[in-house]
């Protein structure tokens, strides 16, 4: 009777915020968590190294980073520190932080493909994180300017500007010999018809790590077809520590800092979603304003912490926001193993190279779906109010001139770079509209 009682307090543990069930117990579900967010974390990291043209060999130092980068992040938001005026780093909620595809177009524009670049891009994401703690601060009063039309808006014009991403990793990367080779297409779609299997027909852990699987099968193909060189693998070491602004001093360039404290106010929008998500699914309730306040200045003090760790910026992974209301397990010791896991990581430079060889084939079959999903989540936000008159001008507007100085940059040349850098990221342009729009035009009458 008595050990009966002591696994059914176990259990209870589990679906406690600060519960602490039994390490045995919380392992599997940390590793569900690890799984759920490892692709996101990873992939961004592949795509701006490769587009950038960075050696593997450093490729292989900023995999390690973000390891280390999103556990620290990770820690910060379920254990918070105190500041002053009630104020708080960190949520003190379930939440899994990690490298944020949604910065991806951004980051790419800034970079503008040279690697040389990165110390600007460090510089405008340290402003960032800055801006991200004030925008925590004073949350509750700047909130009502971003309703689910203007978020939804927001995170539609992410998922649509990371398709032709997506699309040229499928076809092989962008200035790979072998770009759109017949080879590139079957290994992707063997990858992406592997995700939606296992994703669609399968349930439990299958199905939360349906890409990772897609991921794994594309990998031992295209190693039994030798597109995989293990030599980095062999020459990285098995533990390192890690390494402070291995690309110089951050540089602070005006345009960049504007595009990024904009992408940061769009982050405090979706971290409030995640959040608000975590404690109505998780523990029934509504996300307190403390809660929300130190979600957001966690996300800037961990922009900050990944800036000069050499790592890109981080946000909350709604896919593990999605697995904590599916299963209903709140305890934020769970996800301090999971974090403890991504930590470790950080300090075996081996872990990276062998990330690093995964060919661009494979990782645009498997990151498709996630760009596909993040236009969907878009659509899905923007109808909770209803397609209205002005629901279809705003969003339409907000998309069609983003989207489309996006895809035809040369539309702005004659403008100075600041501009370009400002206007020249769909997702920002996007956003701006979206906001003064949502403003200016006048709120229809449902009488």
């Amino acid at each position: 009777m008595t050990k009966e009682k002591n696994l059914l307090k176990e259990e209870k543990e589990l679906f406690r915020i600060d519960g602490k069930p039994a390490f045995l117990e919380a392992l599997p579900l940390a590793f569900q968590h690890i799984v759920a967010m490892f692709v996101g974390n990873v992939a961004p990291i592949l795509i701006i190294s490769r587009v950038a043209k960075i050696d593997p060999s450093v490729t292989t130092i900023l995999i390690q980073c973000a390891m280390l980068a999103a556990g620290v992040a990770t820690f910060l938001q379920i254990y918070p520190i105190k500041l002053f005026g009630g104020l708080r780093v960190g949520s003190k909620l379930p939440v899994v932080m990690g490298t944020s595809f949604g910065f991806l177009p951004t980051v790419l524009a800034i970079l503008g493909g040279n690697s040389l670049n990165l110390p600007i891009l460090f510089g405008a994401q340290i402003v960032g994180g800055i801006a991200s703690i004030l925008i925590g601060a004073y949350l509750k009063k700047i909130r009502k300017y971003f309703p689910p039309l203007v978020a939804g808006t927001v995170v539609f014009s992410i998922g649509l500007s990371l398709f032709p991403i997506g699309i040229n990793y499928m076809a092989g990367g962008v200035g790979a010999p072998t770009y759109g080779s017949y080879q590139n297409w079957a290994i992707s779609l063997i990858v992406l018809g592997t995700v939606l299997y296992f994703n669609q027909f399968t349930k439990g852990i299958t199905k939360l790590s349906s890409i990772l699987i897609g991921i794994v099968v594309g990998y031992v193909i295209s190693v039994s077809l030798g597109m995989v060189n293990f030599t980095p693998v062999r020459e990285a070491a098995w533990f390192a520590f890690p390494k402070f602004f291995i690309f110089g001093a951050p540089k602070f360039e005006m345009g960049s800092m504007i595009a990024m404290v904009i992408m940061y106010l769009v982050t405090a929008i979706q971290a409030v979603g995640d959040l608000s998500a975590v404690t109505l699914g998780g523990v029934n309730r509504e996300v307190s304003d403390q809660e929300l306040s130190g979600g957001v200045i966690g996300n800037g003090v961990g922009a900050i912490f990944s800036a000069v760790l050499n790592s890109f910026p981080t946000a909350t992974y709604s896919q593990n926001v999605g697995l904590v209301v599916l299963t209903k397990v709140v305890s934020r010791y769970v996800i301090a193993i999971a974090a403890g896991f991504l930590l470790i990581a950080g300090f075996v430079p081996k872990f990276g190279a062998i990330i690093n060889t995964i060919p661009s084939a494979v990782i645009g079959g498997g990151t498709i779906t996630v760009f596909s999903m993040i236009t969907m989540t878009g659509i899905q936000v923007i109808s909770k109010g209803g397609i209205t008159g002005r629901t279809m001008i705003i969003v339409g507007l907000s998309v069609a001139i983003g989207a489309g100085i996006g895809q035809v940059p040369q539309s702005i040349a004659q403008f100075p770079q600041f501009v370009k850098l400002i206007f020249g990221s769909s997702v920002v342009m996007s956003t701006l509209i979206a906001l003064v729009l949502n403003i200016i035009l006048p709120k229809e009458n449902h009488k």
